[in-house]
């Protein structure tokens, strides 16, 4: 397959699968006259990329991931690692916006929004400033 056909069956962009093979993800081989060649192994590990990145996980933990995925002896242990590192992040950020949201919807139901000059979302914005 050349690089626009494994584009297409993996749902990547071209410029990604290009990244990907710069950074070392992927290693397709090279025809004769220098085009890339990908087999089907190619297009499942960048399919297994793409799911991973849209789960969210780094590219350091894609690496990561993938090189357990090809490694029969891994232990499932250092898979799980990986994954809740990243759950635990993903809760954190949660939580963040969640209080942001509540902060901020706290503060747009406070403020009165007429033609008056005084407003505590400007108020609270302008704290430590």
């Amino acid at each position: 397959m050349n690089i626009g056909d494994v584009a297409k069956a993996s749902g990547l962009p071209v410029k990604t699968i290009r990244y990907y093979e710069e950074i070392g993800l992927v290693q397709p081989k090279r025809s004769a006259n220098g085009y890339r060649v990908f087999d089907d192994t190619h297009l499942h590990s960048l399919r297994f990329l793409a799911r991973a990145r849209t789960l969210g996980f780094s590219i350091e933990d894609c690496r990561d991931l993938l090189a357990l995925y090809q490694d029969r002896d891994r232990a499932s242990a250092d898979v799980k690692s990986i994954a809740q590192t990243h759950l635990k992040n993903i809760q954190s950020k949660i939580a963040q916006l969640q209080a942001m949201q509540d902060t901020l919807g706290h503060l747009v139901e406070t403020c009165t929004g007429d033609d008056r000059p005084d407003c505590p979302i400007l108020k609270d914005l302008s704290k430590n400033a």
